[in-house]
């Protein structure tokens, strides 16, 4: 079964964070399948930067996110910058 979720990077104290597409039973800093963004909470206000169209594919395809990447994801879409109107 694949999952969407975290992987953590970074130096000590200084967490990052990938956003990654892996086999649940694998560990947690283990070989993903794909990875779909990142996040970085030691910033103010907290970096997101997500790949939606592939989080949406691999949502099709049966992966499963993570309550903390299915945060990430609603934080993500509220935050993001409303699109430009169209130029009549």
């Amino acid at each position: 079964m694949l999952v969407i979720r975290l992987t953590r990077i970074g130096a000590r104290k200084k967490p990052r964070y990938r956003v990654v597409v892996m086999e649940k039973e694998r560990a947690r800093d283990g070989r993903p399948v794909e990875t779909v963004g990142y996040y970085n909470p030691m910033t103010k206000p907290s970096t997101v930067e997500l790949k939606r169209e592939r989080i949406d594919y691999w949502v099709s395809k049966g992966a499963q996110p993570s309550d903390t990447v299915r945060g990430l994801i609603k934080f993500s879409a509220t935050s993001a910058p409303a699109p430009a109107p169209a130029a009549a």
